[in-house]
């Protein structure tokens, strides 16, 4: 698809990757959105984008589907679904003291990451169900994120390796259940990045983290995602599949 005069909707657009990958699409002739936290930088992000800025939870589900509305209705049409929100938590299956993982734990680490993110899609889709295709039969994209996580998850990631491999396995499926739509979905599945949580670990911790790596041994940067998303969005035969970018790292246990 061709991103001057196509509308995105960046979910988690205040920082890190997806503010990256909203930068990008801006500067391409994209028409770009922003949906963060209130208490997020999104105010000021889309305003240096020429956007707008929408506080949400995504949690919130109803909540959320009324904000993507109304963020959909001023951009006119939406063509890219960029989502980045979530977060996780250290917790075991079985403690050593014995104690069991709370369910209570690890239903909110399911319902951040992937019934929000199914939420999310679902919403998008039918806004871009809506769109005239173009001359391939497109009418939008969207894009998830996941972890690498989903496949070599660490010691105490068990909800949030449950999450993302929930995200990763719906990606086909969702891609097949949308294709007569004219519909792409795609998953990203980054390592350790330069952003959030670990945006302040200093460099000789950084490098431990990323010593299993192949190359480069460094934490990801967000406009690395960024150039991937905005290939995915770029091109058509990109459908259905979850994507790792890595650095060829795969997670130890611990």
């Amino acid at each position: 698809m061709e991103i001057a005069g196509s509308s995105g909707l960046f979910v988690g657009g205040a920082s890190g990757m997806c503010r990256a990958t909203a930068v990008k699409f801006a500067e391409k002739g994209g028409k770009v959105a922003i949906l963060d936290l209130e208490q997020s930088d999104g105010a000021s992000v889309a305003e240096s984008l020429g956007g707008q800025f929408y506080p949400c939870n995504v949690m919130d589900y109803e909540g959320m589907e009324a904000v993507m509305a109304t963020a959909i209705g001023e951009l006119g049409s939406l063509h890219f679904m960029v989502n980045t929100a979530g977060g996780g938590g250290a917790q075991r299956t079985l403690k050593k003291d014995g104690t069991r993982h709370a369910l209570s734990d690890f239903r909110r680490i399911i319902d951040l990451n992937l019934i929000a993110s199914f939420n999310i899609n679902t919403a998008a889709a039918q806004h871009m169900s809506t769109n005239t295709p173009n001359k391939d039969g497109e009418r939008g994209v969207m894009i998830n994120t996941a972890s690498i996580a989903a496949f070599e998850g660490q010691i105490g990631q068990v909800a949030y390796t449950a999450a993302k491999g929930g995200i990763a396995a719906m990606t086909l499926t969702m891609a097949r259940d949308l294709g007569t739509h004219g519909i792409r979905c795609m998953t990203i599945a980054p390592s350790l990045f330069d952003t959030g949580l670990t945006a302040g670990i200093p460099d000789e911790g950084a490098l431990q983290l990323t010593k299993d790596a192949a190359f480069p041994k460094r934490m990801g940067r967000p406009q690395e995602f960024a150039v991937m998303a905005i290939a995915i969005f770029e091109s058509a035969m990109m459908n259905g599949s979850t994507l790792r970018v890595d650095g060829g790292q795969r997670f130890a246990p611990r």
